[in-house]
């Protein structure tokens, strides 16, 4: 049975790179492995009433019901203002609650950040770590994915060139799935 690792893009845009990046990911999958998109768009923001009040939003059930049967997951985050883009930090609140029954714990992660500048996302992909900890989600170290001047990497159909950084990320992968062999639970 194949092990299903989601992917959490953390952009909206309809050009996201992020996207594109997850697109060109999705190939990567070894075999014993389904890589599965999963989409944050229709999450509304999280209010903690909704559990309170038990009127959770379908999305959000829906959300948790998709998190809940993947065994690992790969963030690919932009970078907003040195942090997270707050889609994604929505996702992870609405995925550790109602408090006790996070859809996080224990599923083995990777961070790969983008931007279109020289820092490569550096600050959201370690903002997300932090996160990450108090989730109880174990995050690969190495190889760290950073990629910068992201705009540059793909054609005019929005495929990911051939060369180093398909390359980086194949053996990124290849890396998170050693990860997650030896931190599945």
């Amino acid at each position: 049975m194949n092990k299903v690792i989601g992917i959490l893009a953390g952009s909206l845009r309809k050009e996201s790179f992020s996207k594109k990046i997850s697109k060109a990911v999705l190939a990567m999958a070894p075999q014993g492995f389904k890589f599965r998109t999963i989409s944050l768009a229709d999450l509304p923001i999280y209010n903690q009433d909704f559990d309170d009040d038990n009127e959770v939003p379908p999305a959000i059930t829906l959300f948790r019901e998709e998190m809940a049967k993947v065994d690992g997951i790969l963030f690919i985050t932009p970078e907003y203002n040195r942090s997270v883009p707050a889609l994604l930090k929505n996702a992870l609140d609405v995925g550790s609650r109602p408090y006790g029954e996070s859809v996080w714990n224990s599923k083995p992660a990777a961070i790969f950040s983008n931007s279109p500048g020289n820092l490569s996302g550096f600050g959201a992909n370690h903002h997300l770590r932090q996160s990450l900890v108090f989730l109880n989600v174990p995050t690969m170290q190495q190889p760290e994915v950073y990629l910068h001047k992201v705009h540059e990497l793909f054609d005019e159909n929005g495929n990911l060139n051939e060369g180093s950084t398909k390359e980086l990320l194949q053996k990124a992968v290849d890396a998170y799935i050693i990860w997650f062999k030896r931190n599945a639970a």
